[in-house]
């Protein structure tokens, strides 16, 4: 059998014989689409106040994460008010950003708030990890993770305590965003900094808000993976698959985070189920950024993004 067939055959064959195991794969594989989505929303939601890609968003997961479980750990907190005090210090955190690092950039060139982020992102990793330590923190929630079976497919519990959690969170900042007035000031913010504060918009609130919920959302993302994981430095690494999510789905979309998010989760787990042994393995590792890269070439915008035409 050629390469090509058994590249582009057996695994359609595969399918056809055992359609259940295709479902319980294609489950699990948007249930961590669910997951990659909630960590896009935090940068979709620093783009859409900045303009700018939010390279700490990362450091924001592994820093809230940490706090989290070593105040669990360390301080002897229980977990409901461990998360929070973990709010209030991220909100904190947010608040420092904003008057240290973002209000002396207003109105600067994009790529000075891109390297202030990167900047963020070395001192979020450093300060946090001299804070509470480098190793690896299991965080016991009492979250099931034995599998349920559902007509013949397993479904494990924890990714759907996992799923719906974060799809509720990311649900409700949708509607915030969209319909509130906050998020319409958001709105024109990124449009333009000093228009916005011409017409009464405080920018430094606003930006002190999005950073806060940004914040939010690295924590809710950071315990979700740090359970699945464990608490390690190596979760802010997860951010990085937050990419190509957010240009499937565009950067300034909160829907297309979630729609991004489903897209490349799935399509991962069944590459890597399916095409694995024919192309050696691993393709959970790149799949999604070559399907990102495919979206460069012919929509670059991502699915719900704005398509920018410039007239010369």
């Amino acid at each position: 059998m050629s390469f090509l067939s058994t590249i582009f055959v057996d695994p359609f064959v595969s399918i056809a014989s055992a359609p259940l195991f295709f479902v319980e794969v294609l489950i699990g594989g948007l249930m961590a689409g669910v997951m990659y989505s909630l960590v896009a929303l935090g940068f979709v939601l620093i783009f859409k106040a900045s303009g700018v890609f939010n390279f700490a968003q990362g450091a924001m997961v592994l820093f809230a994460a940490l706090c989290f479980a070593g105040l669990i750990d360390d301080v002897g907190l229980n977990p409901w008010l461990a998360f929070a005090v973990t709010i209030g210090i991220m909100i904190g955190t947010a608040g420092v950003i904003e008057r240290i690092v973002l209000r002396p950039l207003v109105n600067q060139a994009p790529i000075s708030l891109f390297m202030a982020t990167i900047g963020i992102t070395f001192f979020l990793e450093g300060f946090s990890q001299a804070l509470w330590g480098s190793q690896v923190r299991v965080l016991g929630l009492g979250i099931p993770q034995q599998p349920w079976i559902v007509g013949g497919i397993y479904i494990n519990q924890f990714d759907v305590f996992a799923a719906v959690t974060c799809g509720a969170l990311v649900a409700g900042l949708a509607l915030f965003f969209q319909y509130t007035a906050v998020g319409r000031a958001l709105r024109a913010v990124a449009d333009d900094h000093q228009a916005a504060m011409s017409v009464g918009i405080p920018l430094k609130v606003i930006w002190t808000i999005v950073w806060s919920v940004a914040g939010l959302v690295a924590l809710v993302a950071g315990i979700m993976w740090g359970t699945k994981l464990g608490v390690q430095p190596s979760i802010a690494l997860v951010a990085l698959k937050a990419l190509p999510v957010l240009i499937l789905g565009g950067f300034t979309s909160v829907p297309g985070a979630i729609v991004g998010g489903l897209i490349i989760g799935a399509g991962e787990k069944i590459a890597e189920v399916f095409w694995g042994d024919a192309l050696g393995g691993g393709i959970e590792d790149w799949f999604a950024y070559m399907l990102a890269m495919v979206f460069l070439l012919f929509r670059p915008q991502g699915l719900f993004g704005e398509r920018i035409i410039e007239r010369v």
